[in-house]
């Protein structure tokens, strides 16, 4: 994720820090410098920093458990509203996505158990109250954890009880449509935090923010996967094109550019095989800068990845998304270009897909 940093690595996992986590903070000590001064501060961030080590360890409960289903984390980051650990892919199952998904609020509830043991506390409702709250840092932090604990329950998809709710929704109606029906939840119920949040909790606004566009995102994602599984790359690339050779110049590609309806051109040798892709951004660039005689190969974007005509679509989204690369280029057994993929042409695949999927689960079921 863009603007963290790495703080350390755990278990293969690298934990980062988003630098918006800063304001957090400062923001904190702000407040409890206005009521307690120094002290205030000081307790205030310390509470903070202890509370979102109970984050991190959350995180992990999903971490570990999805490590016994083969699933790796690459790295967690640490945001103002919360912990996002970056899964590989979630389970597919929907048991082993109620396991793992509960597994990070087991976490939450063991530590706030082990707190109140060593504590002598009972969860009796006069402890429950601010007072009892302010009269131990110890106690602060195991209330906390039980809040964590409940909020995290939520079936607000997609948060850990949404994602159980997805997992139940999924085991009735299959995995598409339980997402699609989860992340309609999730939405909901995120406007009605926005709602409570415009009523005097910023931090409610960020949540139901975060909801409603982590629930968007990961419906479509379920869906490009569902529509794409299985099926060749061959099936979304693009073979008619016209590609630019690398004695070329900007001229050439600007000339191709307003003869064309690509927007994009491989840069082929003699060979036919791929040196980079020149696109209408780099084009336009070099033209304002007055260097239209500038060769392509300059300008190009050279690091383009790859893959055989035997490929699948699976694999040139995770090449796209583990490289940031715009373009694929398609290639033969004697590694010459057959074609290309770019996001946009894969999205049309995808949204043709969608809609026929969606007619197809979402059509009522006739009358008996």
């Amino acid at each position: 994720m863009g603007w963290s940093i790495k703080l350390f690595t755990w278990g293969g996992t690298a934990v980062r820090m988003h630098l918006t986590f800063l304001l957090l903070i400062a923001w904190i000590a702000a407040v409890q410098w206005q009521h307690g001064g120094a002290h205030g501060a000081i307790a205030g961030v310390l509470f903070i920093l202890v509370l979102f080590a109970c984050v991190v360890l959350h995180e992990f409960g999903h971490i570990w458990a999805a490590a016994r289903y083969g699933i790796r984390t690459p790295d967690v980051t640490l945001l103002p509203i919360g912990g996002v650990a970056s899964m590989e892919r979630m389970p597919e199952k929907p048991s082993q996505e109620i396991v793992v998904a509960l597994a990070g609020p087991a976490v939450n509830l063991v530590i706030a158990l082990v707190l109140i043991a060593a504590l002598g506390l009972r969860l009796t409702i006069n402890q429950m109250s601010l007072e009892a709250l302010q009269s131990s840092f110890l106690a602060q932090v195991a209330i906390a954890n039980i809040i964590l604990l409940v909020f995290n329950l939520i079936p607000a998809f997609p948060m850990d009880g949404g994602r159980v709710l997805r997992a139940l929704l999924a085991m009735k109606m299959g995995f598409p449509r339980g997402t699609r029906v989860a992340a309609r939840i999730g939405q909901a119920m995120a406007i009605g935090f926005a709602f409570l949040g415009f009523m005097g909790n910023p931090m409610l606004i960020l949540v139901a923010a975060f909801i409603f566009l982590a629930a968007s995102g990961e419906a479509g994602d379920v869906e490009m996967r569902e529509v794409i599984r299985g099926r060749r790359i061959t099936d979304a690339m693009i073979t008619r094109f016209e590609s630019i050779g690398v004695g070329g110049t900007a001229d050439d590609a600007a000339a191709k550019l307003l003869h064309t309806t690509q927007h994009e051109f491989p840069v082929l040798d003699g060979g036919g095989h791929l040196r980079g892709f020149i696109d209408s951004r780099a084009i336009i660039e070099a033209l304002r800068a007055g260097e239209g005689e500038r060769p392509v190969l300059e300008i190009m974007a050279a690091d383009v990845p790859t893959l055989h005509l035997d490929a699948t679509l699976d694999q040139a989204v995770d090449a796209m998304r583990s490289t940031g690369a715009r373009f694929i280029g398609i290639i033969d057994a004697d590694d010459r270009l057959v074609g290309y993929l770019t996001p946009e042409n894969l999205n049309e695949l995808i949204m043709i897909g969608t809609s026929r999927e969606r007619a197809r689960t979402d059509r009522p079921l006739p009358d008996p």
